[in-house]
């Protein structure tokens, strides 16, 4: 049986672990994509609003980025319209993108701010197109086709990449010691709604912003080798090497391209975390052993 004794002694283990955390971090932008299991699973969601709620508490920045295609996609099957893919990408013509505005901007990102206010936040939800956050441009893919002299062009619809990122309205929000909630919505130069693939989105604004960290929870223990174990601690030469040996290969890859673009940018570290372990984001920066594959950047020292 575990006594009064002990549990103050493991108390105090975890907050000795973290205090070199807090202190280093303390002031730090981190952005975190939040989606998978984490925001289907109800213990998950509340541990997940607790851990960002704390980040703020002692001092950083967390800014939030998430998805929501499931839910999407659930709301398309009730109203008796088909989801189709391109080369992951959901095709989305001008019902669908209504569709995704409503779930994105309104239904999901709406469930997660009162989440994060209900744990002692305060949290404010936005898309890319409140104070012309994010700049759009149509996604395009090209297909070889040996019957046509010139490569197919492939229209899946409202589908968009970040052209550019204007953070002020995000910097009034963390000024006024608030936590910022981004759907991944864009807008064209013709005032058109883009969808954008949220790991994307999150990995440009840990760019522009900055960050210390960007965190991408994922339904996966993280980055494994052919074996299944995690590694971690790598540099962005190692993780080149792995894609070449197609360690890394399928819907990792996205993940894996985001994150390499952020650190050479210039953020600290990139990290893909266990959105299946509770509390996975604190574990992660405020342990040595984290629970996920870290990414360092190109100064080459460790990141934590």
């Amino acid at each position: 049986m575990t006594s009064d004794a002990d549990i103050a002694a493991g108390i105090a283990s975890v907050l000795t672990e973290a205090l070199p955390y807090i202190k280093r971090f303390n002031g730090k932008t981190m952005v975190i994509k939040y989606g998978g299991n984490a925001m289907s699973d109800e213990k998950l969601k509340s541990g997940f609003a607790r851990d960002v709620v704390l980040m703020k508490l002692v001092g950083m920045s967390p800014v939030i980025v998430h998805g929501g295609g499931p839910q999407i996609g659930e709301l398309l099957k009730r109203i008796g319209k088909q989801s189709e893919f391109f080369e992951g990408m959901r095709i989305t013509d001008s019902e669908t993108m209504d569709i995704v505005e409503m779930v994105l901007g309104g239904q999901v990102n709406k469930e997660i701010v009162n989440l994060i206010n209900k744990h002692g936040g305060s949290a404010v939800g936005l898309t890319g197109k409140d104070g012309a956050l994010i700049q759009a441009r149509k996604l395009v893919f090209t297909r070889n086709n040996p019957e046509m002299s010139a490569p197919e062009i492939i229209d899946i619809g409202h589908v968009g990449e970040v052209s550019s990122i204007d953070t002020a309205v995000i910097d009034i929000l963390l000024q006024g010691n608030f936590i910022p909630v981004i759907a991944p919505i864009g807008v064209g130069e013709d005032g058109q709604s883009y969808n954008i693939n949220a790991d994307l989105v999150a990995g440009k604004l840990a760019e522009v912003m900055k960050a210390e960290k960007l965190i991408m929870l994922t339904n996966t223990a993280g980055l494994q080798d052919g074996n299944g174990n995690v590694l971690t601690g790598l540099t962005v030469s190692r993780v080149n090497q792995l894609i070449e040996e197609n360690v890394i290969h399928g819907g990792m890859l996205p993940k894996i391209h985001s994150a390499l673009e952020a650190v050479n940018a210039g953020v600290k570290a990139a990290h893909i975390i266990d959105g299946r372990v509770e509390h996975a984001v604190l574990l992660e920066i405020f342990t040595n052993k984290g629970v996920g594959t870290l990414i360092q950047g190109r100064s080459g020292k460790p990141a934590a």
